[in-house]
């Protein structure tokens, strides 16, 4: 599954830093779990195999390993190797704050008036409602009910009027890895951006399909670029991140949808369209999914605009066949999405809750982006008022990679990632994404950003952590 993953380490550690080696191999691992391209208990190389691999000595691997298990990541048996741990985390076990800006959790809005509305729906759920029924298999793909209570929140971008074209799912991640198996049986790469999303790698890696990276420009995939890529019978699907792209937070403008759109009609590819942050967005640019509804799988869903916890997605597909073989594709993988949660879903979209607590995320999201503007002044950074990540470029006078730098931000409490966790061309850009959502307060995210100012105006910091 990861071997190319190794390889990309090797390639990284060729790179000139102080920081010493078997301190980065532990930084790849965290690096990895975080990604999901380490998955809970996967058996990592044996120290020779993985020396020679990194063209490194046998000691320092052994170094790597130790410091890994320093940091809680793996665990090691005598005669079975090492493995990573059940519940790793990706930050070290140096002590730190209570709170930290997460990789990828909505702000949370203070008060009581929007718990209080949750609450409530929750409870006027479960007072009347079959709690029994919701304890049974059910269709798959969500009920009828389900399908209705997705298209009125789909509507916001879509205009949907079928409900056989829609499924509910157990969350993007969950109908993604349905959409890549199924492709799986096609010929050819998903064509990619150059940074993507980590579980799209992970997924990718793990099936064994090939990612074909486009070059990009400041709107997107370049389509000439990603036309040649077509041309030459490379592609089988175009894979693209097309609202507040993870990790750059680029929203993709109509005419450059349009170019791509048309590439794909000529070429006959296929669109996977995650489009997992386009409810925050007041923006009114047409979706792959209205331009070559033909040819598109769009997803959608609640977590990244409501609660990691509510693990639920919207599926819209090509046609009723395509609709079909997915189904028969999840059911293997899951059997179906939770009852519970798609009726709490249901229950909070219905009765208007996820709109006010939508509403509630983006003003906030607002004020922290307004944070950040003041305390990132200096430095070179992407972000959009709608959403709540930073695609932060290291300044040049820092003298670490980015790996190297979300490590040390990690020592500190501040939860960073990596530039080189969302490449796919092996050409790791020097950034990290931030978040400023997560469980603390305003006033705790701006501490955070005046500490992470702080930090990147004092490289000696960085390099005096190197040892």
């Amino acid at each position: 599954m990861v071997s190319s993953l190794f390889i990309r380490w090797a390639t990284l550690l060729q790179q000139q830093t102080e920081r010493p080696a078997y301190l980065r191999i532990a930084d790849f691992i965290a690096e990895g779990i975080t990604t999901g391209e380490l998955p809970s208990r996967y058996r990592l190389p044996p120290l020779r195999d993985l020396a020679e691999t990194l063209s490194l000595n046998y000691t320092t691997v052994t170094r790597g390993y130790a410091e890994a298990r320093r940091r809680g990541l793996i665990d090691s048996r005598p005669g079975l190797g090492s493995f990573i741990r059940t519940k790793a985390s990706s930050v070290s076990v140096t002590p730190m704050s209570n709170y930290e800006m997460t990789m990828n959790a909505p702000v949370e809005p203070a008060g009581s008036v929007i718990e209080e509305a949750l609450r409530t729906g929750a409870l006027n759920l479960f007072s009347n409602t079959d709690i029994q029924g919701l304890l049974r298999y059910q269709d798959f793909g969500g009920s009828a009910d389900d399908k209705a209570a997705a298209m009125l929140w789909m509507n916001k971008k879509l205009t949907l009027t079928d409900e056989s074209e829609v499924l509910v799912c157990a969350g993007i991640h969950n109908a993604l890895v349905g959409i890549m198996t199924l492709l799986k049986r096609k010929k050819g790469a998903v064509c990619v951006s150059n940074l993507i999303y980590p579980g799209m790698k992970a997924i990718a890696s793990h099936l064994e399909i090939k990612l074909k990276a486009v070059l990009c420009d400041e709107y997107g995939p370049d389509p000439a670029a990603f036309e040649a890529l077509c041309r030459a019978g490379e592609i089988s699907a175009l894979y693209i991140n097309p609202t507040l792209h993870n990790p750059t937070t680029l929203t993709i403008p109509a005419f450059r949808r349009r170019e791509l759109a048309e590439v794909c009609t000529r070429y006959n590819i296929s669109i996977i369209e995650d489009d997992a942050y386009a409810a925050l967005t007041e923006d009114k640019i047409p979706a792959f999914a209205e331009l070559v509804p033909s040819l598109t799988w769009y997803i959608t869903g609640m977590s990244k605009c409501f609660g990691p916890g509510l693990r639920i997605a919207f599926l819209k597909g090509p046609d009723n066949q395509a609709i079909a073989r997915l189904s028969g594709v999840l059911r293997a993988l899951t059997i179906m999405s939770s009852p519970l949660t798609n009726a709490l879903a249901r229950q909070w979209i219905n009765d208007g809750t996820a709109d006010r607590m939508l509403n509630e995320i983006k003003s906030e999201a607002k004020i922290r982006q307004n944070l950040a503007s003041t305390w990132l002044s200096g430095y070179e950074y992407q972000a959009d008022s709608n959403g709540y990540h930073i695609w932060l470029l290291l300044p040049k006078m820092i003298n670490s990679n980015s790996s190297d730098v979300a490590a040390k931000l990690r020592e500190k409490g501040i939860s960073a990632v990596s530039g080189i966790a969302f490449c796919t061309d092996n050409k790791p850009v020097e950034a990290l994404r931030l978040c400023l959502g997560g469980s603390q307060t305003r006033q705790q995210c701006e501490d955070r950003l005046k500490i992470l100012s702080e930090m990147l105006a004092d490289p000696i910091f960085f390099s005096s952590m190197a040892i």
